[in-house]
């Protein structure tokens, strides 16, 4: 096999498996102190300078070679969709931790790809198929199964968090979808660096307002916590599934994003001492076997598909 498609695979397997750990590093945290907004503040404040690192750098690039500037409407949505997708979006799921485990969190995440199917077909003139309809059909049943052998220990809690983990899905498919048109304009690297700076200064900005400024009462393992989330679950993981989607195709790396939910369950049993039963492995792999049938049978055009944002592959 060609050297250049297994480092792609091995950087798209890479990036999959460590952004699995953002909620194993979020659950971890939240033994010391419980503070959503704090933890996603300090997650954010370690990637801010990746980031606008790569931002500034691919805007000097252009210069220098004489390549025209984005319009300034651009940078505006690019700034706004990135509020959607990565301020929105990720202060819902880590509210959600919360209430939930890190497996539920993350199986009821990787749903989102079903509702970009449907939210594209019913506002931006995006198709359904029947083997769509069926991968969507048995991922939900799945996370159905999950959901309802969580309900009894969790109760109201399991409902709150897994409906704000939703609702953070649904954000976040809408984000993909609004952005397409954009980072076929600014180039998927600058749209990037623009759309989650935008983002970290507004989680940042969220926290002083409803906690009137930094608390520092938390512990040394707190902040660590989170310095960890910002760096080995947001900021490596970007640029190794850039490296995979560089050398391999979105379909694939899609497949092999399947391994994220698996990496989540073993980490949060092994780690978190999270409960891991028969329902909740058949509930689990009905949720992949879904998305991956969905995955096989994404019949867009290649030239569409490369359209796509590479840090997409993960929400949140």
């Amino acid at each position: 096999m060609n050297r250049q498609l297994l480092l792609g695979y091995f950087y798209a397997a890479a990036g999959s498996a460590l952004f699995s750990t953002k909620a194993i590093f979020i659950k971890l945290a939240y033994m010391d102190k419980v503070d959503a907004a704090l933890m996603l503040a300090l997650r954010m404040m370690t990637a801010l300078p990746f980031f606008l690192g790569v931002a500034i750098y691919v805007t000097w690039k252009m210069k220098r070679e004489g390549k025209p500037m984005p319009p300034r409407r651009v940078w505006i949505m690019a700034i706004v969709i990135g509020f959607i997708g990565y301020y929105l979006s990720a202060l819902l799921d880590f509210e959600g931790l919360v209430y939930i485990t890190a497996q539920l969190e993350r199986l009821v995440l990787f749903t989102y790809p079903v509702m970009v199917m449907v939210l594209g077909w019913l506002f931006f003139k995006g198709r359904i198929t029947w083997m769509g309809c069926v991968g969507a059909a048995v991922t939900y049943a799945g996370l159905i199964v999950v959901f309802l052998k969580a309900l009894p220990e969790g109760g109201h809690d399991t409902i709150l968090g897994t409906s704000l983990v939703l609702a953070c899905a649904f954000t976040f498919a809408v984000y993909q979808l609004l952005a397409k048109n954009y980072i076929s304009v600014m180039g998927s690297l600058l749209f990037t660096g623009v759309a989650l700076t935008s983002s970290a200064v507004a989680c940042i900005i969220h926290y002083i307002v409803v906690s009137g400024g930094f608390d520092f009462s938390a512990t040394h393992r707190f902040y660590w916590l989170a310095a960890g989330c910002g760096f080995f679950a947001t900021v490596l993981p970007s640029f190794m599934v850039n490296a995979g989607l560089s050398r391999t195709s979105v379909q694939a790396s899609s497949m092999i994003a399947s391994i994220s939910p698996i990496v989540t369950i073993v980490l949060a049993v092994a780690i978190l001492g999270e409960k891991f039963e028969l329902v909740d492995a058949i509930g689990s792999a009905m949720v992949i076997v879904g998305i991956v049938i969905f995955a096989v049978t994404d019949k867009r055009p290649v030239s569409e598909q490369k359209e796509t944002n590479p840090v997409d592959i993960e929400a949140a």
